[in-house]
């Protein structure tokens, strides 16, 4: 992974996969201890750019950064030379001038990170890609369910809500069928693409969230993306709650030990009760936690090399 980027799941092998997730486990006890730091990447410099908003992935890549010892520079689309009329890849290139040892970008338009890749010879972190791809989400989602599960392999994933317009749907796809898990996808008929199916034998849909659930292992929620879409074309918001809303009686469907995930921002009564985001068995922040772990690995891997031992652990406080 030293110096190629992170673009998307779908490249990856296995075992890739495998390794920055051996690696995120080495720094999930980390978590505890805040203020602790590493110098595993001291003097290095790393640009995070946003063209749309985020809460967790911004956040996360910040703090990952800043544990591994690295200097870090944050930039929006609104208040930079975009609002002047720069393209996309002139500013990429600017900065690129600046020698920064990679950039963090998040971008509306599917594809933007693997056209920039062609010309930037800085490494690239995909922080999600318009409906395309979310690498790192996908990659703290194995984490999580790897805390409650001994393998990933034969899980039975039911992936609800609005896939058509999910990058964290597809990157789930790519990564739990290369472990060998079951994906059934589920949501309102205009917004679970019937070509997923082809994807491959382990993948199904349907449109009755029932169905979906039963023997479930794992029950991820989505969010309705209605900034990607006519919102005349789903329903309302008490109508979507009515079929779609996961609530505590359709846990018991599921597996006993199933667990709910969520990859936010939540909306409460919309896709997820607020008795079921609260429940016992709700990782949302379990993978909240597990984001600054698995974006730490990524940054290690990726800046320090594959060959590089994981550094040692700072004492406990």
């Amino acid at each position: 992974m030293r110096g190629k980027g992170l673009l998307g799941i779908e490249p990856l092998t296995a075992e890739e996969i495998q390794k920055i997730l051996d690696r995120a486990r080495f720094y999930q006890p980390l978590q505890a201890r805040t203020g602790r730091k590493l110098d595993t990447l001291r003097g290095r410099t790393i640009i995070h750019l946003f063209y749309e908003s985020s809460t967790r992935t911004r956040t996360s890549f910040e703090i990952a950064a800043k544990r591994l010892g690295a200097d870090t520079v944050t930039l929006s689309a609104k208040g930079s030379s975009v609002d002047k009329g720069e393209s996309l890849l002139d500013t990429l290139n600017t900065l690129a001038a600046m020698r920064p040892d990679a950039i963090v970008m998040r971008h509306s338009a599917s594809g933007a990170p693997h056209f920039l890749a062609r010309y930037l010879e800085t490494p690239i972190l995909n922080a999600g890609d318009g409906t395309h791809e979310h690498p790192t989400q996908a990659l703290l989602d194995a984490l999580t369910i790897l805390d409650h599960k001994p393998s990933l392999a034969g899980l039975r994933v039911a992936i609800i809500g609005d896939i058509a317009h999910s990058r964290v749907a597809r990157s789930n796809l790519h990564l739990l069928t290369k472990f060998g898990a079951s994906v059934v996808f589920c949501g309102p008929p205009p917004l679970v693409p019937r070509e997923l199916e082809c994807f491959s034998p382990n993948v199904t849909r349907t449109f009755r969230m029932e169905e979906a659930i039963t023997d479930a292992d794992v029950i991820m929620m989505l969010r309705v993306q209605f900034e990607r879409q006519n919102p005349h074309r789903v329903p309302s918001a008490s109508e979507y709650f009515r079929f779609y809303g996961l609530r505590l009686e359709h846990l018991r469907a599921a597996r006993p030990d199933a667990i709910v995930m969520h990859p936010g921002p939540i909306n409460r009564g919309r896709e997820i009760s607020s008795e079921v985001a609260d429940f016992p068995r709700s990782a949302i922040l379990n993978q909240v936690e597990n984001g600054i772990a698995v974006r730490m690995a990524v940054l290690d891997l990726l800046l320090a090399g594959e060959s590089a031992k994981p550094p040692e652990r700072p004492p406990a406080s």
